[in-house]
């Protein structure tokens, strides 16, 4: 299917999703919101992507977040109806910052500035790949919003809360470097190598059951708010799928014969 502000691609197993409103420094608007909430409901149920990569087109920027000129003509309607609110259909903001039961793991491949909106989507994501010169941030505040899709809650707690707050309350966006140093992102890489390198981290992920990756991440983010006795005594639906799955018969069975598994999904 095509879509007029979002490019989706599949290829090796990989979903490739690319932000395209290079002119707006890929800023989202409604239309870009429900484009990708189709996007990620047909991702979820093809069997053909087991890994997503999100970037976004051109080398300025990943995303600039909320289209503040869209949110300008929201201003003119009655006060009421006046607060930005994220969209709760389709996923939220971007497709991703509130779609919970997603188990595929998602890649951001940040090509530069992930600023508002557009770092929520980093921080939804599972694993992020960063080039030399991008830069991320939550300047919400200076608008006079703030960063409703989950920026002000995911950021401390993947962050630390005295940084996290520095970040949110003065809404000063932080360096690629600093970003990797204080743990926002897993790889900083040369523009020239972003994608090569995010391929690179979804073929390691692939080189692993498919099942056991889904039942893995629904585990982990799940087991955020859990006790530690709750959540060891809780079987998750992925897990279930992945326990009576042809792949956890593959798995042993390639080990003891000493070759690749042949992974099926199933």
């Amino acid at each position: 299917m095509a879509y007029q502000f979002v490019k989706y691609e599949k290829k090796n197993r990989i979903g490739y999703i690319t932000l395209n409103r290079p002119e707006l420094m890929n800023a989202l608007h409604a239309p870009c919101h429900e484009e990708l909430g189709e996007i990620y409901d047909e991702i979820a149920e093809d069997p053909d992507v087991w890994v997503v990569i999100v970037t976004g087109a051109g080398e300025r920027a990943f995303s600039a977040g909320n289209d503040l000129k869209a949110t300008a003509e929201a201003g003119r309607r009655p006060p009421e109806d006046r607060s930005f609110r994220p969209p709760s259909a389709g996923g939220g903001f971007g497709g991703n910052t509130s779609r919970w039961d997603f188990v595929k793991p998602i890649i951001a491949a940040v090509n530069g500035w992930a600023m508002g909106g557009g770092f929520e989507i980093v921080l939804a994501s599972d694993i992020v790949i960063a080039a030399e010169h991008a830069k991320f941030g939550l300047p919400e505040p200076r608008v006079g919003l703030l960063a409703g899709a989950g920026g002000i809650h995911r950021l401390p707690r993947q962050l630390g809360m005295r940084r996290a707050m520095g970040m949110i309350l003065t809404g000063k966006p932080i360096d690629a470097a600093t970003a990797l140093d204080w743990g926002v992102v897993n790889e900083v890489v040369p523009m020239d190598q972003l994608m090569a390198t995010a391929e690179r981290w979804a073929a390691e992920i692939m080189e692993c059951s498919p099942l056991s990756i889904r039942a893995s991440k629904e585990a982990a983010l799940a087991g955020m708010h859990m006790s530690m006795e709750e959540v060891m005594s809780t079987r998750f639906a992925a897990q279930e799928l992945m326990g009576q799955s042809e792949d956890l018969i593959e798995g042993p069975r390639a080990f003891a014969e000493k070759r690749p598994p042949e992974w099926k999904g199933r």
